[in-house]
């Protein structure tokens, strides 16, 4: 199987081929990145097998990981580079609610004409499999727990634009017969997220360099954060499994924890690798933030024959693990 990952030097794209490589042997990956987070040496986390070239130059056959800078928004490019692609995992996006709220169209262009760009390169080079990264954004406000049957009603641009890539993965699947899969990740951590801005990555660098932790609010909102591990593998599956195209999957651990809840729970580990006296304040609400997101999984479980296997704890100390390079 020929494997292409939009912006596969991310934080999901390395774990991801580091997974696919464990998984197959006989399968080819192809990356597109535009560097602007991940670089191709970033990739090295997951094989010395690595190699820059020019799409000229793109070879499936190769054994080694081909990495093509370029970005998602050259539709000249997208159509290239899908050619002779069995399976294309679409993980390039804006992917910051606070970044779409400052600049929304650079949010649309990026997550709403990228993901079309992509789509396209489906249907032009008759690739069977789309694999789309979405989130529980599109939803917005609501009681949870999300599933996904509900109504989306986006708070966010972010939002906004996800549920837009959704909505084409719906019509390339029941108008031109691509397999798309949507999955909406929960807030993902783990190793490996050294460039990323979420809430655990962002709090342990920020810990281990002895700055202050920032809460926005009073840290009461809740999210349900799943483990890199677990969601890479639902990945595999949406990237393998038959019968499930036009699907749409939950992708989380169908619990609730608040913000100051697994903040509390990182500052404990921590104290185990050496960092202590952390300190920590509230700031004002960030605009666009839900109060409450977390998944119920349930049609994951069925469907996809995914679950979760990380708990928050073992969860939070492999990638403190990974990111302090000490042994437990």
């Amino acid at each position: 199987m020929n494997w292409l990952i939009t912006g596969g030097c991310g934080f999901l794209g390395k774990n991801l081929i580091k997974e696919l490589l464990q998984k197959e042997e006989n399968l080819s990956i192809r990356v597109i990145d535009n560097f602007s987070v991940g670089k191709k040496e970033d990739l090295f986390y997951a094989t010395d097998a690595i190699e820059q070239v020019s799409m000229e130059d793109a070879d499936w056959a190769s054994n080694k990981v081909q990495v093509i800078e370029g970005d998602i928004m050259d539709a000249d490019l997208a159509k290239q580079v899908t050619s002779g692609a069995n399976v294309i995992v679409h993980l390039a996006a804006n992917t910051g609610v606070g970044p779409s709220v400052e600049n929304p169209r650079m949010d649309c262009m990026t997550n709403v004409v990228g993901t079309f760009n992509y789509l396209e390169g489906c249907r032009k080079n008759k690739v069977d499999r789309f694999v789309f990264a979405s989130s529980g954004a599109p939803i917005g406000e609501c009681i949870p727990p999300i599933h996904e049957e509900m109504p989306c009603h986006p708070v966010s641009p972010y939002g906004a634009s996800k549920l837009a890539g959704e909505a084409y993965c719906s019509a390339y699947f029941r108008s031109y017969g691509v397999n798309t899969i949507a999955l909406r990740f929960g807030n993902v951590y783990g190793p490996g997220s050294t460039h990323k801005s979420s809430v655990v990555a962002k709090f342990i660098r920020q810990a281990m360099n002895g700055e202050t932790l920032e809460i926005y609010g009073d840290g009461s909102q809740t999210r349900d954060f799943i483990y890199t591990g677990d969601l890479v593998n639902a990945i595999w599956l949406a990237g393998t499994k038959e019968g499930i195209g036009g699907e749409i999957f939950q992708i989380a651990t169908n619990r609730e924890t608040t913000v100051l809840e697994v903040t509390e729970e990182l500052l404990e580990v921590l104290k185990d690798f050496g960092t202590s006296d952390v300190k920590l304040v509230h700031g004002p609400k960030r605009v666009g933030d839900v109060m409450r997101n977390f998944s119920d999984t349930s049609k994951a479980k069925e469907v996809l024959g995914w679950d979760n296997q990380i708990d928050l704890k073992k969860g939070l100390k492999l990638t403190v693990k990974d990111l302090v390079k000490v042994k437990l």
